[in-house]
């Protein structure tokens, strides 16, 4: 959804003579994929072709082996200001059930997009990110902000529920007291707030996101790539398990993970008293 008032958004997504590979760009460098939202007149607001783009890429990132973290980053004002919705049709009559398929298809497919990535996701936001784009931000494993950024729980401004999985990740990160109270106001929260609330790991000036996250993720990707996706598969469903099943869990991966040549390489450096070279194998 568009995400305030302040916001200017041309009267179409799409925009002419701009391929969907323009407006979200990939480049993958030191095993690093950066994924970036550029479509800054619109604060980065995503089309349905541009959804589907962001899930095909996290998608690749997770099988390519040569990529072992990834940064989601926009250009311009805006890190998201939603999903851009001035394409569709109103006042059609509905089906029963479109809704949901829409919400189920869409907005929910993106989140689960960046839970299951097998790779670290870090999210570099740059500036605005509302509703959906809010929920982008808070899916991805590591937040980082610059001080000019905010998250805004738009969706009661405009009388809707929220989607993107809000109401699932917002009580899991800062609590339900928390996350009704962002949800029921609408309120537009500062970097340094989201900070405090812990829904950002860290705020630094404009100018140094780009470096920050550039450090972050490169650090990520030399280290032991699947027991990071295994330890981000076993955080990320602890809160909906119980301890036999999480223990259990924990133990399957342990077991999964000492097949893999970077836990025999931790082990022999350990050993061998000499810094770890992890390959992400």
């Amino acid at each position: 959804m568009p995400a305030d008032n302040e916001m200017s958004m041309p009267d179409s997504p799409r925009v002419p003579g701009n391929s969907v590979d323009s407006l979200v760009q990939q480049a993958t460098d030191n095993q690093v994929c950066r994924i970036t939202l550029n479509r800054p007149d619109a604060l980065n607001a995503i089309t349905p072709d541009q959804r589907e783009r962001v899930i095909h890429l996290l998608a690749d990132a997770s099988a390519d082996p040569d990529v072992r973290a990834v940064v989601l980053t926009g250009t311009g004002r805006g890190f998201c200001a939603g999903a851009d919705l001035r394409g569709t049709t109103t006042g059609t009559e509905r089906l029963a059930g479109d809704v949901a398929r829409t919400i189920r298809l869409g907005a929910q497919r993106l989140i689960a997009a960046v839970l299951d990535c097998e790779k670290p996701v870090i999210a570099a936001v740059n500036g605005t990110a509302a509703g959906l784009g809010a929920h982008l931000a808070f899916a991805c494993d590591l937040v980082l902000a610059a001080e000019s950024a905010k998250f805004i729980e738009v969706f009661v401004r405009r009388g809707l529920v929220p989607d993107g999985g809000g109401a699932y990740l917002l009580p899991r990160l800062i609590g339900p007291q928390r996350a009704k109270e962002l949800m029921f106001f609408g309120d537009a929260l500062t970097a340094a707030d989201a900070e405090r609330l812990g829904l950002v790991n860290r705020v630094v000036p404009d100018g140094e996101l780009g470096k920050t996250a550039r450090e972050w993720a490169e650090r990520l990707a030399t280290g032991p790539t699947r027991a990071l996706a295994l330890t981000k598969q076993l955080v990320n469903t602890s809160l909906d398990t119980d301890r036999t099943t999480a223990f259990a869990a924990e133990a399957t991966a342990q077991e999964i993970n000492m097949t893999t040549q970077d836990a025999r390489e931790g082990v022999a450096s350990f050993v061998e008293r000499r810094s770890a070279e992890y390959k992400g194998r």
